[in-house]
């Protein structure tokens, strides 16, 4: 029976109540009561179910439409405010031992560089990502215990911490690894990891077994429970996230919405931030060999929908998607992007020659990170690179208490205020930087954290000006 407190999987995500509630969202896409009375509650912006949320998803009704895309604005505006996190991906390895058929890494294909970064490789790599002005990075590695097992990712993650190039320094390394022990996810955890991130790429069972033919990650109950031995294990911040295209997007949709009620249902905290990849070519994955791919207006409604149903996670979109398609989600709950990426294994140090290219997938925002800063500010957006809760202890419980009453401008906004200004003197393009010290004058002038707050941000940017670094409430 579906109980989302259960800890297995096959009972938080339960194919049945999954579609039953795509049967009652399909039934009442056009009730106009049902979706004003739903829509009535999500005004109260404290989330939704998931059969309300697709529900939403579902309706056909223009002007109910455009009411849920005014909503999910007006609560990314309240919850998070015009700030925009930037981050990096940084890939340590391609070894994987999977058989995963939407993804060039699967051990079958014998035409893909493999490379594994050395420690001297991944310090080139941070100087490189460190030097554009990254903060905050987040790791990924194939499946593959000879190659890549729990100590090298360890490793590297303190080789990540130990380098300081000039003022640059990397202060939260969030992980993308395959699922793993509860010991291994504590290791992560002493570490100092910011967010464990894993992504499902289906909750659908079946698909799933068949996208993932051999390996490890053919185990559907091991994978989909990771989150539940991470949070066993201390890792308070989870990130969850599907490949769109894979399966049918109402589907994806429910079940992402139903693991988030379990995370909240069985450990007080729901997910830091849901991810909303699409499949993209990649080395010899064809997209157009999936039949669920979803378009843009599609996609900008699952996004909105998710912002609605969960207003506290934050929401992660990656250089997958264009700038064009970018600027669109910004407003509709977005709260994360990356920028200036690389999804190859090294590349960041040094241009890599075609016949050693290992991406993961194709980038569709090659822009530099000095361009969509800038991009950011122009379109109205707070460029943020701060790291504060995680170092400040506010995380799981913490974080969502005071994320939930709408709380947490009071720390990110002086923040990301801090975090732009050591930007716009340490990697700022001449032209980015004039706008930026625009930009920062006119945030000072919003800033709604109290007097005391804003003299000492005031303060703390004199002295980033003098050369001081690092400050954070």
């Amino acid at each position: 029976m579906y109980n989302p407190k259960s800890h297995k999987a096959e009972e938080f995500i339960h194919h049945g109540e999954i579609l039953e509630t795509l049967e009652y969202a399909k039934s009442n896409k056009n009730n106009k009561e049902v979706i004003d009375r739903i829509l009535e509650k999500a005004r109260l912006k404290k989330g939704l179910s998931h059969r309300e949320a697709a529900v939403l998803l579902d309706c056909e009704i223009e002007e109910k439409n455009k009411e849920i895309f005014d909503l999910a604005m007006e609560i990314k505006q309240d919850y998070y405010g015009n700030r925009i996190v930037l981050f990096a991906p940084l890939y340590l390895s391609n070894y994987c031992v999977n058989g995963c058929v939407y993804c060039p890494y699967h051990h079958q294909n014998q035409h893909i560089p493999r490379k594994k970064l050395t420690q001297e490789e991944i310090r080139n790599e941070v100087i490189a990502l460190q030097d554009m002005g990254h903060k905050r990075l987040a790791i990924e590695s194939g499946e593959d215990p000879v190659n890549n097992p729990i100590e090298y990712i360890l490793e590297s993650i303190k080789t990540i911490y130990s380098v300081k190039h000039k003022n640059g320094a990397i202060r939260r390394v969030n992980v993308n690894i395959a699922a793993t022990s509860v010991e291994n996810y504590r290791k992560l955890h002493e570490a100092g990891i910011g967010t464990y991130v894993l992504f499902q790429e289906t909750y659908n069972k079946e698909s799933y077994e068949k996208l993932h033919p051999t390996g490890p990650k053919h185990n559907y109950a091991y994978h989909t429970e990771a989150m539940d031995r991470a949070m066993e294990a201390g890792i308070d911040d989870v990130s969850l996230g599907v490949l769109f295209g894979l399966e049918s997007y109402r589907y994806e949709f429910t079940a992402l919405m139903m693991h988030a009620e379990h995370l909240e249902a069985a450990f007080g905290v729901g997910p830091h931030a849901i991810s909303v990849p699409r499949i993209k070519k990649a080395d010899d994955i064809d997209p157009e060999a999936f039949d669920n791919g979803i378009d843009d207006d599609t996609f900008a409604k699952i996004v909105a929908c998710i912002r609605i149903a969960t207003p506290y996670t934050g929401m992660i979109v990656s250089t997958r998607e264009s700038e064009e398609c970018r600027k669109r989600l910004l407003s509709l709950g977005i709260s994360q992007m990356s920028g200036g990426s690389k999804t190859s294994v090294g590349g960041y140090f040094k241009p890599m020659p075609d016949s050693e290219d290992s991406s993961q997938f194709d980038i569709s925002d090659r822009r530099p990170l000095d361009d969509v800063i800038k991009w950011l500010m122009e379109l109205g957006y707070l460029p943020s690179f701060c790291t504060a809760c995680y170092r400040a202890g506010r995380t799981g419980e913490r974080f969502m208490e005071v994320c939930k009453h709408q709380q947490i401008h009071n720390f990110c906004h002086p923040n990301a205020i801090i975090t732009l200004k050591e930007y716009l003197e340490d990697y700022a393009s001449p032209e980015t930087k004039a706008l930026g010290e625009k930009f920062i004058k006119h945030e000072m002038e919003i800033l709604e954290s109290g007097e005391k707050i804003k003299s000492a941000v005031a303060e703390d940017l004199v002295k980033i000006e003098a050369g001081e670094r690092d400050f954070r409430f």
